[in-house]
């Protein structure tokens, strides 16, 4: 179908919005309780839609309505539109006040206990009027998918890949290398040597080995010629983390930023850089 006038003049942003309201909830009885309208309104808005495109959007079921292809290819493109504006808006609010604005960050657990608030800190301090918006995801994957589907800005997290998609821009921040830790009371501090070979009975706190950070232990491992420890606990949760490692028993990794940012206040440090191999890894964050 051609972009002429007739379809520009006719296509209605109110319509689009019951569109993605209405594939949403997958009713448009429920959409219509949720705009505060009636339940012909709703049924307008997609006829009037249906009509100018010359195709039907949405098929009924007996659990409601469900986009057709047509339906999914229109919400698909809509979203970007949707999209844009408001990123136009806030635009327009930033140029009227370059101190505020709004930001929609996604990152993981490990970032957003190390890195991510010290620059949230920094900026807010900066311009005081700033919003942010911080989601968290299990892993990088999973923030690739939701800045496609533009849930948030931009990620910050690490690069699992030396390059990505095309559709992704990335920008290099630091290399952030990653180090054995221990509780400060623990033994391995008293010691200046240590072998691998000796850490490998100690009790672990590690994600697992199919993971991006498991992977580069596992290989630090095997490149000494030895079977990667037994992972003792397996968890994503920071604070358990810190809480294992704060009974001088357990060995974790840390990335080199986290290191710096709780220098002072950290009850772990990392083993002493003479350990026989190392972990420096150069990992970009990105």
């Amino acid at each position: 179908m051609p972009w002429d006038q007739r379809v520009a003049q006719r296509l209605k942003l109110r319509d689009l919005y019951v569109l993605h309201t209405v594939a949403e909830l997958g009713s448009m009885g429920k959409a219509a309780g949720r705009l505060a309208v009636s339940h012909p309104a709703i049924s307008k808005a997609i006829t009037d839609l249906e009509f100018v495109l010359g195709a039907r959007l949405f098929d009924r079921t007996r659990q409601g309505v469900e986009p057709t292809q047509y339906g999914t290819a229109l919400l698909k493109w809509s979203t970007i539109v949707f999209d844009n504006l408001r990123q136009g808006v806030e635009e327009v609010d930033f140029l009227a006040d370059p101190t505020g604005g709004e930001v929609q960050v996604g990152s993981t657990d490990t970032m957003m206990s190390g890195l991510l608030p010290a620059l949230v800190d920094r900026l807010s301090r900066q311009f005081p009027n700033m919003v942010f918006k911080v989601s968290v995801a299990q892993g990088i994957r999973e923030q690739f998918h939701d800045l496609r589907e533009r849930r948030v800005d931009l990620i910050l997290g690490r690069i699992l890949e030396p390059k990505l998609e095309q559709d992704l821009s990335v920008e290099i921040l630091f290399e952030d290398p990653l180090f054995i830790v221990a509780g400060k009371d623990s033994k391995w501090h008293r010691r200046r040597k240590i072998s691998a070979a000796e850490l490998l009975p100690e009790p672990w706190v590690l994600p697992p080995y199919d993971s991006f950070v498991g992977t580069i232990l596992k290989e630090a491992f095997q490149s000494k010629n030895l079977e990667p420890p037994r992972i003792t606990v397996t968890s994503s949760s920071i604070l358990f983390y810190t809480a294992l490692l704060a009974t001088g028993r357990f060995l974790a990794l840390r990335s080199a930023s986290w290191l710096h940012l709780h220098s002072g206040s950290s009850l772990e440090k990392a083993l002493p850089s003479t350990c026989d191999f190392d972990l420096s890894t150069q990992v970009s964050l990105r």
